[in-house]
């Protein structure tokens, strides 16, 4: 029977090409990454609005929000605002980054938005350092 030969090897190499496939997949949900996760140290001896998981989910929709309605309707001193966030987590607890919330890879805002490959433009505007290590805020 001519042509048996031909479908074993077609057969084996379809199996060859899915198994390297599947260990290409379960290599690449390793958890050790090529990309290190940013290092981030808050400091924790005040309560953050919300639990750390809402927060990485909604941050941005809470800042949207808050920055529309002070925009917008000239709302301040609500519970979610960026300056808020800043005297927290660019202030002197707030570990190596100490100082800014942008600029190296353990700044707070800045590591975890380079790890996720997100643009972050808030501070295109808006100061990157606490009011009490500018002089000033906005």
């Amino acid at each position: 029977m001519p042509g048996i030969a031909p479908k074993r090897w077609l057969k084996a190499i379809a199996f060859a090409l899915c198994a390297g496939a599947l260990v290409s997949t379960v290599s690449a949900s390793d958890p050790a990454s090529r990309v290190a996760k940013p290092a981030i140290s808050v400091d924790r001896s005040t309560q953050c609005i919300d639990s750390p998981d809402v927060m990485r989910r909604t941050h941005m929709d809470m800042l949207k929000h808050q920055r529309d309605r002070t925009v917008r309707a000239g709302v301040r001193g609500e519970k979610v605002h960026l300056n808020g966030c800043i005297e927290c987590h660019a202030g002197p607890g707030a570990g190596a980054a100490a100082g800014s919330a942008v600029g190296s890879p353990q700044a707070f805002c800045d590591g975890c938005h380079r790890y996720a490959a997100v643009k972050l433009d808030c501070f295109g505007c808006h100061q990157a350092k606490p009011a009490a290590s500018t002089g000033g805020g906005r």
